[in-house]
């Protein structure tokens, strides 16, 4: 009977990680992106502790694995979805777009395609074991949270910038970085050394001023901060 509960506790915290994304998918179909972003965080978290859990136990599963993927798909693709969708509903449609306006919101759930190509490439892929290749889900989801948080708040501020077709451009970059074969750097760390891990404190150090300055909009920021950095690195090999 121990042991049944032991295998099954990284499973437990990954259905946590499932039912954070769809509190979080509900939330952000009502426009609630506060809560939506606050449940994809939990999520987050979750995710990262099953993982660990299951290494730290020795019970990693087939079953495990599969119940991951669905989980995340949920709450880093379908919840970043239901964002975008609500989003639209929201911000300005330029003129020219006007005659589709009613499906632009649909194309909020290409999020949730390229998220489930994306892992499931992610779990035949032995190349990632210590860094990623395309966008990590996780990474995408924060981006569309804070977002979206950040141009309901300050609809007067960002709205000029932010209008349907912007979204939209940022829609389809984001889905295909999600797939693309560019190499983004993981910050796992195996040692505290600057040289090996000079990328990655780089990286925090300038996430700080950014969440002091910019609050929680400011992950939005560090998104796009991490995918600079990843080019940028990624040029130099």
């Amino acid at each position: 009977m121990a042991n049944l509960i032991v295998r099954n506790i990284p499973n437990a915290i990954t259905s946590c990680n499932l039912f954070s994304g769809c509190i979080a998918s509900y939330m952000a179909f009502q426009g609630n992106y506060k809560s939506a972003l606050l449940f994809i965080v939990l999520g987050a978290v979750f995710d990262f502790f099953d993982g660990m859990t299951a290494r730290l136990l020795h019970v990693s599963s087939p079953i495990g694995k599969e119940l991951d993927s669905l989980a995340d798909d949920i709450t880093f693709g379908l919840a970043p979805s239901a964002i975008v969708f609500s989003l639209f509903k929201e911000i300005n449609v330029p003129e020219f777009m006007l005659p589709i306006s009613h499906l632009l919101p649909y194309t909020a759930f290409l999020i949730s395609v390229f998220s489930a190509l994306r892992l499931a490439k992610f779990n035949i892929d032995v190349r990632q074991t210590s860094s990623f290749i395309g966008m990590p889900t996780p990474a995408n989801a924060l981006f569309w949270g804070a977002l979206a948080l950040g141009i309901h708040d300050n609809m007067e501020l960002y709205g000029e910038y932010f209008n349907a077709l912007s979204i939209l451009i940022l829609v389809i970059v984001m889905s295909l970085l999600l797939v693309s074969e560019l190499p983004m750097f993981s910050l796992k760390f195996k040692s505290l050394s600057w040289n090996s891990n000079k990328v990655s404190y780089i990286f925090l150090i300038i996430c700080v001023p950014l969440l002091v300055f910019l609050k929680i909009s400011g992950l939005s920021a560090i998104i796009i901060w991490y995918i600079i950095l990843s080019i940028i690195t990624c040029k130099k090999h």
